[in-house]
């Protein structure tokens, strides 16, 4: 049995390499080897993830996909988390969460068809859920801050994120050498939107 385990943190300053030694303890346990690892930080929002894409261009009929918690894998709104399931579903990978002990069973390779196919079945529900639970945790968390910053600006005690004035700086840096937009969010982990900020910046400093 294939075991290919997915690792993903949020940002860059999280270590999305945290859980590795609890996947590899569980898939020993069950004395299974976990034969690939696809590492990380994006956020569980976005559908648009390179190594979870990967994982699945890789992964043979059969696979075990392995995860920490079914939020590793999913904080995606219903339409993407479909999408999603239907890429799971397409290539016959099977979901094992360790948050999720019914799946445990699919790790084991054990049972007859009939017992296969209910343990699908039930942790198809189950995924569902999870993955509902773990969006509406996400748009609770950001409603709480989204209320805690409106609070804090009413009372005139917010000031905002801090800005990563190095980063920034070094982004100034690249986009005047001439280099391309992809090539800085690669090589500083920030969002499209960050590297157009500066550069509107640099456009505005250029023509003061």
């Amino acid at each position: 049995m294939f075991v290919r385990a997915y690792l993903r943190a949020s940002t860059q300053d999280q270590d999305a390499n945290r859980a590795r030694e609890q996947l590899r303890a569980f898939a020993a346990e069950r004395g299974l080897h976990v034969a690939a690892w696809y590492v990380e930080n994006e956020s569980g929002t976005k559908l648009a993830r390179p190594e979870l894409f990967r994982l699945l261009a890789d992964a043979q009929p059969g696979d075990v996909l392995l995860v920490e918690q079914v939020d590793r894998l999913s904080r995606l709104t219903t339409a993407d988390w479909e999408k999603l399931k239907g890429e799971l579903t397409s290539r016959r990978v099977r979901v094992v969460a360790l948050d999720l002990p019914t799946s445990w069973q699919l790790a084991g390779g054990n049972g007859d068809e009939f017992t296969a196919r209910m343990f699908d079945a039930i942790n198809g529900m189950l995924l569902d859920m999870l993955a509902a639970v773990a969006r509406k945790d996400y748009e609770d968390r950001r409603r709480r801050q989204s209320q805690g910053q409106a609070k804090a600006k009413a009372e005139g005690k917010y000031k905002g994120r801090p800005e990563d004035t190095e980063r920034n700086a070094g982004i100034a840096s690249m986009l005047t050498e001439g280099r391309s937009w992809s090539f800085i969010q690669d090589m500083t982990g920030c969002s499209r939107a960050t590297v157009a900020k500066i550069a509107k910046r640099l456009t505005a400093t250029e023509t003061a």
